[in-house]
This record gives structure tokens, C-alpha cells and sequence, in this order.
């Protein structure tokens, strides 16, 4: 049995892991999925209240999820969707996991590769200054665009009123927009010669618009460290809701067989 820690992303809550979790722990493994500081309440209750939201830090998220994996008897896997996988990324290079996999992963800083799908899935975040110190969020259509554009309108709507939450602006305008033209080490910044690295597998759906494939693809090719693991799959045609949408099971295998075949000891 592995103990497998699963970090969300932004827009979303660790509601948005339910199905891994039942799917890994029915293979008999421990399955963690920490939500970040004031994030423990419900999706309805963060849309009902985002000051959360909108005050959140990445460095008090990164000091929370260290706290949760360094009280582990050993090193976890760790596995980060979306800006989770950044966060996964900035734990790895921290020295924690055994193994990591980001999943449609944001980069963190120094990838400067920016397609038009995610301008535009980003935009509605990016077009207002006043949302950097606000709670930004999604309107269904928005969403469907940004994040489940290979499901129907019917069943983007029901994923929306079942996971969608707001992100806070902040997060969005530093390192989704300002981290590659801010002077000196942002707090995104990972060594990407750290040769003590825990194996490391990105995945990219290759419909995704909001993290499409050329934004991974980069991100993995910036590590250069001699003797790390670092590996790309891609799903043709499937979304950044890889994780939820139908087939979502072979995604979860994938990963969870890789993470296991190269887990560090």
C-alpha cells in the first residue's frame, strides 16, 4: 500500500478528486486530498463566502501541504492537477514524494510559452485590474470553454454546479501573468537542475485549453538535472477536466502505475 496525496487545482476544491479517491483507495491505498488554508469547507460554502478565496498565499499553501507530508511515516506520492501540479512541482523540488505526476499542470516560473486558448480561457480572470486582489471565478459558459470543452453543454454545466468555485486573482496575475517579467525569484520559482528530485511524470490532455500540451511539453523540458526521471505522456483529446471527464479512469492508471514503478525508496 502507497500513500498517495492528491493537490487540487484553482476554480476547483478537493471535491474535484472524489472519484480518484474512491478508485485508489479501492485498490488499497491511503489517499490524502488536503485542500488549501480556508479551503476545507464545501463548494457551496466558498461560493456562499470567498474571503478565503480571495486571501489565500501560495507560500502559507505550500507551508500547509509540507505540514501535512512531512507528518507521513514515509515519502508519499504526490500527485497535483492544474495549478496543483505547480504545487506539486515546488514540493518535489522541496525534497518531499517518493514520486510526483502533475496532470495538465501550470507552469511554474521561467516557462514562457503561452498559446491563444490559454490567453482566452484566462482572459476573463486578466481583464480587469481590480480582480488581483479579489475572488475571480468562472460563469458557466466561461468554464466550459476553459475547462471542459470536450463535454457537452449539459453535462460542463453540471460539473460546473457541482465543483466550480472562484480563484483568487492574485494567484492569477502573479504567476499566471507577471512571474516571467518580475526581477528576482518569484514564489513559483523551482530548480530545474535539482538533482535530488523525486521522479517526476507530466500529463497533458491534448484538447486541454487552459494548460494546453506545448505549456507541459515546455515545463518538462526545462528540467535538466543528470540522473532525475522526468517523463511527458499525452491523452490525445481530452480536456483540463481529464481527471473527471469520461475516461478518466485510464488517466488515473496511468499515473498511479508510473508513480509506483518509479517511486524513490
Amino acid at each position: 500500500m502507497s500513500t498517495i496525496v492528491l493537490v487540487h487545482g484553482l476554480w476547483v476544491t478537493p471535491r474535484s478528486w472524489e472519484h480518484w479517491v474512491r478508485y485508489y483507495e479501492a485498490k488499497g491505498h491511503q489517499v490524502l486530498t488536503p485542500a488549501y488554508p480556508g479551503f476545507e469547507v464545501e463548494v457551496e460554502a466558498l461560493r456562499a463566502d470567498p474571503t478565503p478565496i480571495a486571501n489565500v498565499t501560495v507560500p502559507e499553501t505550500i507551508a500547509h501541504l509540507e505540514k501535512i507530508i512531512t507528518a507521513l511515516p514515509e515519502k508519499p506520492i504526490i500527485m497535483g492537477h492544474s495549478f496543483g501540479g505547480a504545487l506539486t512541482q515546488l514540493l518535489l523540488d522541496r525534497g518531499h514524494g517518493a514520486a510526483g505526476v502533475v496532470i495538465d499542470s501550470a507552469p511554474p516560473e521561467g516557462i514562457r510559452v503561452n498559446p491563444p486558448s490559454q490567453i482566452k480561457s484566462l482572459f476573463p480572470i486578466l481583464n480587469n485590474p481590480a480582480k488581483r486582489h479579489q475572488a475571480a471565478g468562472f460563469t458557466p459558459e466561461q468554464f466550459h470553454y476553459a475547462f471542459t470543452n470536450t463535454l457537452s453543454e449539459e453535462d460542463s454545466r453540471a460539473a460546473y454546479e457541482r465543483y466550480a468555485i472562484p480563484a483568487p486573482g492574485s494567484w492569477v496575475w502573479s504567476y499566471g501573468l507577471l512571474a516571467n517579467f518580475t526581477p528576482g525569484k518569484q514564489e513559483t520559482w523551482v530548480d530545474f537542475r535539482n538533482a535530488d528530485r523525486a521522479p517526476l511524470l507530466f500529463i497533458a490532455g491534448g484538447a486541454d485549453h487552459i494548460m494546453p500540451p506545448s505549456v507541459n511539453k515546455s515545463n518538462a523540458h526545462h528540467y535538466k538535472a543528470e540522473g532525475t526521471v522526468t517523463d511527458y505522456h499525452e491523452f490525445p483529446g481530452r480536456s483540463h477536466w481529464t481527471c473527471a471527464e469520461p475516461g478518466w479512469e485510464q488517466v488515473a492508471d496511468h499515473a498511479l502505475d508510473w508513480a509506483l514503478r518509479h517511486a524513490a525508496n
